[in-house]
């Protein structure tokens, strides 16, 4: 069996205020053009079909357009989606039922009570049965009906979570498993550093969210979605992030995007090959002096540090820039004027917010500074649950 992976579609995402529409649309389409080529037996998404909780108009009349011209180039096919930590997951969730009698299976919660399950979807082909389990992005507050508490009544921590609400499904060992989830996974040992992150991703503090990846092991393939940039886990082909389909933050310039298309053999036989897909305007970082700069104009959506030492005329860098670069996205100067001011504070762009806080709050004890980490979580996490 052969189906395609993919995951964090972001629509409605605005680069530095840029908007991407016209981008989406045309890594979309490139999408369905694959599929119709290559015709899988299922399509996966692993979360985060939106950029917003609330998605604008647009961005949801481009939804409409992808899953109906995709639902075209491959009738036949399984179509599965589950909601990100982007995702309003009530507002995915709609009209589930009557969707899946349309070979489209749009999942938003996870089992929430004692009767419920992981949403499961098989297909069959001449090696028997494969099993899809379609958990969308969990919360420990989510499912502690089901998995409990801990000792002091708190909620599990999101690894313990995870692995509690797995553990209550009957896994045949005997037949293929494919997990689809967006969580942050790390692999089995290895610590959060380890993972290369995006600036766009939500980050928690501590990384709470973080799941110990042995958890992937009963699964013959894992289709991970929420790290923006294609990666394995446990050192395997088969537990896979694929990434965004196009750049979300101009951390991710030059990253190679694509679809995972991943076939099924036997059980124990995964073999996986990435399409590639190409942007309308690629994501890229220029780093010379104006001059160089300026002769090699571009479309592209562009990060320009100028590396002149001498002092150069504002408002016609500007205006001469933005002539060249029309989707030009910042301007940095790598050689800075320095500053001699009394108690001057380093420049605080690549801090996270918890950082931040420190350096404005000063010396903290360790009492107090797992109350700001617990603020800031809490903050996070309210942002993704009601975003403008």
């Amino acid at each position: 069996m052969k189906f395609f992976h993919l995951s964090d579609l972001h629509i409605g995402l605005k680069l530095v205020n840029h908007d991407l529409t016209a981008d989406q649309k045309h890594i979309l389409a490139q999408i369905v053009t694959k599929a119709r080529e290559r015709q899988p037996e299922a399509v996966v998404i692993a979360g985060d079909i939106y950029d917003k909780a609330i998605p604008s108009a647009e961005a949801v009349s481009l939804f409409d357009f992808f899953i109906t011209q995709l639902h075209q180039a491959v009738p036949h096919a399984e179509i599965m989606l589950i909601s990100g930590n982007h995702d309003s997951a009530q507002r995915v969730n709609i009209f589930r039922q009557v969707l899946s009698n349309q070979k489209i299976h749009l999942i938003g919660l996870p089992p929430m009570e004692e009767d419920e399950s992981i949403t499961k979807v098989t297909m069959q082909d001449e090696y028997g049965d494969i099993h899809f389990y379609l958990l969308p992005f969990v919360k420990p507050s989510m499912v502690k009906t089901i998995t409990g508490t801990d000792e002091n009544g708190n909620n599990l921590s999101y690894d313990a979570a995870l692995h509690a609400l797995v553990a209550r499904e009957t896994l045949d060992q005997t037949q293929r498993n494919v997990l689809v989830s967006h969580q942050f996974y790390l692999s089995t040992g290895s610590s959060a550093d380890e993972i290369t992150r995006s600036d766009s991703e939500i980050i928690t503090v501590g990384n709470i969210d973080s799941v110990n990846g042995d958890l992937l092991e009963q699964f013959d393939y894992a289709a991970l979605g929420h790290i923006h940039k294609a990666q394995r886990l446990n050192g395997k082909d088969c537990f896979r992030y694929c990434g965004t389909p196009l750049a979300c933050s101009i951390s991710e310039a030059g990253q190679e995007k694509g679809i995972i298309e991943v076939e099924m053999g036997a059980k124990g036989i995964v073999k996986t090959t990435v399409l590639p897909l190409s942007p309308l305007h690629a994501v890229r970082k220029i780093k010379d002096t104006l001059e160089n700069v300026l002769a090699a104009p571009s479309q592209d959506y562009v990060s320009i540090t100028l590396t002149d030492e001498q002092d150069l005329d504002i408002f016609d860098m500007q205006d001469r820039l933005n002539a060249a670069f029309p989707n030009l996205l910042e301007i940095r100067r790598a050689v800075q004027k320095v500053v001699n001011y009394k108690d001057a504070i380093a420049p605080q762009e690549h801090l996270s917010p918890f950082a931040l806080c420190k350096t404005f709050l000063g010396q903290l004890d360790e009492e107090d500074e797992s109350l700001l980490a617990d603020i800031i979580n809490t903050v996070q996490d309210a942002r993704t649950e009601d975003r403008p």
